[in-house]
């Protein structure tokens, strides 16, 4: 090939060049995320129609709450609550166990504590889930709405052996008390996004999280 064949190939400014890479390195990251990054809340993006985590504050309050809940070597249901697991993992913390309920696949990433779950067959788990097996489930039906809090509720319900922290709007105060024998909590949950709705923390047991204000 002629230099003159060489002048005629186009070239990438450094810039560009520096841009795509990464962008490459981004998204291998996603793909592949490593065993320090894989556990950000953040490293699988929210669909903004329907998903919303919460903020790395709330996230913590909502691990450290639940670790305390479920005791030495307890095991965490997370329903619909990928923040939070993310969370208990990114804590390091091995003296306990925790599972991720979740419809959305992309969390799949979590090998066995992975499950999959969809709020519409609120019974239809794996046979390692044996009923009331969890210390604590902490749940955030994925809509704000009556029928998905009910069959979400079911699903709690099989799962814990008794203590529950859901986390839904505050409008379902009065048919979460009817559903699931909660009360609202101090604590004032927050999101990386702005939602249109107030959000609450609902409780049945005596919680840190009604200290929080």
């Amino acid at each position: 090939m002629s230099d003159s064949d060489d002048d005629d190939i186009p070239r990438l400014s450094s810039h560009t060049l520096a841009a795509l890479q990464e962008f490459y390195a981004e998204q291998k990251q996603q793909s592949d995320p490593g065993r320090d990054d894989k556990y950000n809340i953040g490293i699988i993006e929210e669909n903004w129609l329907s998903q919303f985590w919460y903020s790395q504050e709330t996230a913590f309050h909502l691990a450290k709450e639940a670790i305390a809940a479920a005791g030495e070597h307890g095991r965490i249901a997370c329903v619909s609550t990928p923040s939070v697991y993310q969370k208990l993992r990114a804590l390091h913390r091995e003296d306990f166990s925790v599972y991720i309920f979740e419809y959305d696949k992309r969390f799949a990433i979590y090998g066995e504590e992975f499950i999959f779950y969809d709020y519409n067959n609120p019974l239809d788990l794996p046979e390692k889930i044996a009923a009331h097996s969890f210390d604590i489930v902490i749940a955030d039906p994925p809509y704000l709405s009556k029928e998905c809090l009910r069959k979400t509720s079911e699903t709690i319900k099989y799962l814990t052996q008794g203590k529950i922290l859901l986390c839904t709007g505050a409008v379902m105060e009065e048919e979460a008390a009817k559903l699931l024998d909660v009360k609202m909590c101090k604590f004032i949950p927050k999101h990386t996004r702005t939602l249109g709705n107030e959000f609450r923390c609902y409780v049945n047991y005596d919680s840190g999280l009604d200290r929080e204000i």
